[in-house]
């Protein structure tokens, strides 16, 4: 039996098996709502056969954007473009469907990646970006303005808002963002928070924000329903996020209930220097695994069947999440059960497509 095709439960929600779709920012949305591209990109994702499909990136307010094309959910505009586009998802398929909170904190208003990603200034049509600390993460670049503890306190309202609507719409898990050097993770790392405040300085004090977030939305979310986080294990960068943070924040995590961590690395720093490579983040996952009960999910350059199931059958990870590989071969999972000789969810629609020699590779959804 294929490890990898094994189901495994979050809480009370039971995945079919341990491949996940990892959010995958498309700078496509209008002022936050999402598009008709949303409804054909996720839709047909949601046919592949995963466990479960996380959706982007969604901004919890409209200035923890990263581009002005990014999909939000902080109004009742964007929640009703958001309702248009769960409901058509599973009106055609069963699968898990999450939804991962963001903000960008300092590396907000900026152009999509096809009109080359640098940040637009104010002048420019840009807005004001905000961070732990005034440091901006170019050089040359507006600097973000320091976070009051006001302004931290309309943060984490933002934050529960959004849940609030995301439970309206029905969603199944949500996931945290704490990493590639967004807003939560500049608070973790002190190569970008630089306060001196009960925000800043130790370990234990940047921590605090995601844990406080993590604890104010897990409140507001149904119990039943799990609550994963993502995080960058490290920052790539000498003196900055690490590992050995890392599993103290997964440990700190582990005892507030988060249902699962997901594993990444990067993105706070543009001096980072990554070994690049198969792999090449399993370690990490691996390296948190042994300090929590929770599962852990790996991600970064899985692309063969057999890669991951060893990454599951060896106990490196619980689960695998696929990104660009899925983007690439949208039916990866069906082409991974046929391969390891286990079964996936196929729509009805498409049961005639399985091929000559492997019948039974499909099932119902």
């Amino acid at each position: 039996m294929s490890k990898l095709f094994e189901p495994i439960s979050l809480g009370k929600l039971t995945l079919e098996n341990r491949i996940v779709i990892a959010p995958m920012c498309q700078y496509s949305s209008d002022e936050g709502k999402a598009t008709a591209w949303h409804h054909a990109h996720l839709g047909q994702l949601s046919f592949s056969g995963a466990g479960l499909l996380i959706l982007e990136a969604t901004a919890v307010e409209a200035a923890g954007r990263i581009s002005a094309e990014d999909l939000g959910l902080w109004d009742d505009a964007t929640e009703a473009a958001m309702k248009d586009l769960i409901t058509g998802l599973r009106a055609n398929s069963k699968m898990p469907l999450g939804l991962q909170l963001g903000h960008a904190g300092r590396k907000a208003s900026c152009a999509a990646p096809w009109n080359g990603g640098a940040q637009i200034p104010k002048s420019a049509g840009g807005w004001q970006t905000v961070a732990p600390s005034a440091v901006a993460f170019t050089e040359g670049t507006e600097a973000p303005e320091a976070m009051s503890l006001a302004r931290i306190d309309e943060l984490k309202k933002a934050y529960v808002e959004t849940v609030r609507r995301a439970d309206r719409l029905g969603f199944d898990l949500l996931e945290l963002h704490g990493a590639h050097g967004y807003l939560l993770h500049q608070f973790l790392s002190p190569l970008s928070n630089q306060r001196t405040d009960q925000y800043g300085g130790s370990l234990e004090n940047r921590m605090r924000l995601l844990l406080e977030i993590f604890q104010e939305i897990r409140a507001e979310f149904p119990a039943e329903k799990p609550i994963g986080v993502r995080i960058s294990a490290t920052d790539w960068v000498d003196g900055g996020w690490d590992l050995e943070q890392s599993i103290e924040l997964a440990k700190a995590l582990d005892k507030l209930g988060c249902s699962y961590i997901h594993v990444s690395s990067g993105g706070l720093s543009p001096h980072q220097k990554i070994a690049v490579g198969p792999n090449y983040q399993v370690p990490f996952a691996d390296g948190i695994k042994r300090y929590v009960k929770m599962p852990v999910i790996a991600v970064g350059l899985i692309t063969e069947p057999e890669q991951a199931e060893a990454i599951i059958g060896t106990g490196q990870a619980d689960m695998i999440a696929l990104a660009r590989g899925i983007l690439y071969n949208p039916r990866w999972p069906w082409h991974a059960a046929a391969k390891l000789g286990a079964k996936v969810s196929a729509p009805k629609q498409y049961w005639r497509s399985e091929p000559h020699g492997l019948k039974g590779l499909f099932h119902s959804e």
